[in-house]
């Protein structure tokens, strides 16, 4: 696989190191060749000077045969805009882009571009360090949206079918731990004492989610 790292920050270094180390094939690029001493003596990838969505660039760092393309710069804007050269023009299948304002990331989502919001990301990762609040998450997404939790049930809900607390709750089952072992809900399974259940939620939901999962059945005696 050929990957383009457009910024050689520490995001951009690491992630080119990382790749090289799989064996894939990476150029970087950065306006400032000062930058590419973030990078292994032996980095045995392209380092190109220049703007990344340049054409002449981007040509040079072989975005004609790229699988994927990462815009990981200190700019929400020249990350964007070079994201969408890479994708419009050149028809990169994998483009992501690093983005500092998670109001333009939503927006750039619904574009199809996905992007990671590190401010917003990393904010909701020292509240979960600081706070846990009753939540136990075992991952959530890049752009905090989106939380996989653990749901804590009221003991009524034991004996009864799985889809009956998806249809409560709103949301689908992501896995279930039984006797030690994750196992992929079915249409028919039933709750079992002892069983572990993980959610995905948003942030909206969340909150409703732990209600219904934490109180008994409607109709249970």
């Amino acid at each position: 696989m050929h990957v383009v790292i457009m910024g050689c920050g520490r995001v951009g270094s690491t992630l080119a190191r990382g790749l090289t180390e799989r064996g894939h094939s990476v150029a970087v690029i950065d306006q400032n060749p000062e930058a590419f001493r973030r990078l292994d003596r032996d980095f045995e990838g392209q380092m190109i000077t220049g703007v990344g969505f340049d054409r002449t660039v981007l040509t040079e760092a072989g975005i004609s045969r790229a699988d994927a393309f990462a815009a990981v710069s200190s700019g929400d804007n020249s990350n964007i805009i070079a994201a969408r050269v890479a994708r419009e023009v050149y028809g990169v299948g994998n483009v992501v882009a690093r983005i500092y304002d998670s109001g333009r990331a939503a927006v750039y989502e619904r574009l199809g571009i996905p992007t990671v919001a590190t401010v917003r990301w990393a904010a909701s990762r020292l509240m979960r360090h600081l706070d846990p609040g009753p939540d136990i998450e075992v991952w959530r997404d890049s752009t905090s949206s989106v939380a996989m939790i653990e749901l804590f049930l009221h003991a009524d809900w034991i004996g009864q079918p799985l889809e009956r607390l998806e249809t409560a709750t709103g949301v689908r089952t992501t896995y279930v731990v039984r006797f030690g072992l994750g196992v992929l809900p079915t249409p028919s399974m039933v709750i079992q004492d002892g069983d572990q259940l993980f959610a995905l939620v948003t942030d909206d939901l969340a909150r409703n989610v732990r209600r219904v999962a934490a109180a008994a059945p409607e109709g249970a005696q």
